[in-house]
């Protein structure tokens, strides 16, 4: 099954911004290829872009706490498992001790980094990152793989709580989901009133089969899921046929 995520709100589409960047970051930085690596860096620069919002960091520690205070609340409950609660609990604490302890703007060792500053003012630059413009990050790429893994890492390193705290919040959400099967019919996609109800983001499964892909919209009134499919050029054109979906509705 593919899963289509779609935030309902700026906060929610921040933190799927940000999860997708990590997620790109590790992945290059762990590679060995010097251009394996200018991808992670440029990532990190995404990273920074993105992660710049001044409230952003209140938000995620304003969630975590309530998140502690609701969980914690379930103690007591019959048919709860507390070493399963307990460490979900540690792992909110130590996102939460790791965020507070961030201090400043958020990435902000990066922009003090004049030799990174140099490198992100060029990468602008369609092809600005060649050679003759930047040749001190040239010789930084014939350095041996692990040499460059270890810095990538170090410059990743501080916002790793960040990292952490937001992986919480979105699993958090994402076991939240209220799912069910359904299925739209021929060439009138699927629309559910949500009466008012807030929720935060939205998941459609589909199976690849299908051909079927979901282009979603929603307010605080209506869900709207249009199904489209490509043709030879990749073009979207309305799907024809019945779809099969499962959907879940995530708030926390």
């Amino acid at each position: 099954m593919i899963l289509y995520e779609y935030p309902l709100n700026e906060r929610v589409r921040t933190l799927l911004r940000l999860e997708d960047l990590f997620e790109r970051l590790d992945f290059f930085a762990g590679r060995e290829h010097p251009l394996e690596h200018h991808v992670a860096i440029s990532t990190l620069f995404d990273i920074l872009e993105v992660a710049g919002r001044a409230d952003l960091k209140s938000d995620l520690l304003q969630e975590l706490d309530r998140q502690r205070q609701t969980l914690a609340q379930f103690r007591n409950a019959p048919g709860v498992s507390l070493d399963a609660l307990g460490r979900v609990l540690g792992q909110i604490d130590r996102a939460w001790a790791g965020l507070s302890s961030m201090t400043g703007r958020t990435g902000q060792h990066l922009r003090d980094n004049e030799w990174l500053m140099s490198i992100r003012s060029r990468a602008v630059i369609s092809g600005g990152a060649c050679e003759f413009d930047l040749p001190s990050y040239h010789a930084w790429q014939h350095r041996s793989a692990d040499s460059r893994r270890q810095d990538i890492a170090g410059w990743a390193a501080p916002l790793r709580p960040l990292h952490d705290s937001l992986s919480i919040v979105l699993r958090l959400l994402r076991e939240g989901a209220q799912c069910s099967t359904l299925t739209a019919q021929p060439g009138s996609g699927f629309q559910q009133p949500l009466g008012g109800k807030t929720y935060q983001m939205v998941q459609v499964r589909l199976d690849p089969a299908t051909g079927a892909i979901p282009e979603i919209s929603a307010n605080k009134y209506l869900l709207w899921i249009r199904f489209t499919a490509q043709d030879g050029d990749l073009r979207p054109r309305p799907f024809e046929g019945s779809v099969d979906f499962e959907i879940g509705l995530c708030n926390l």
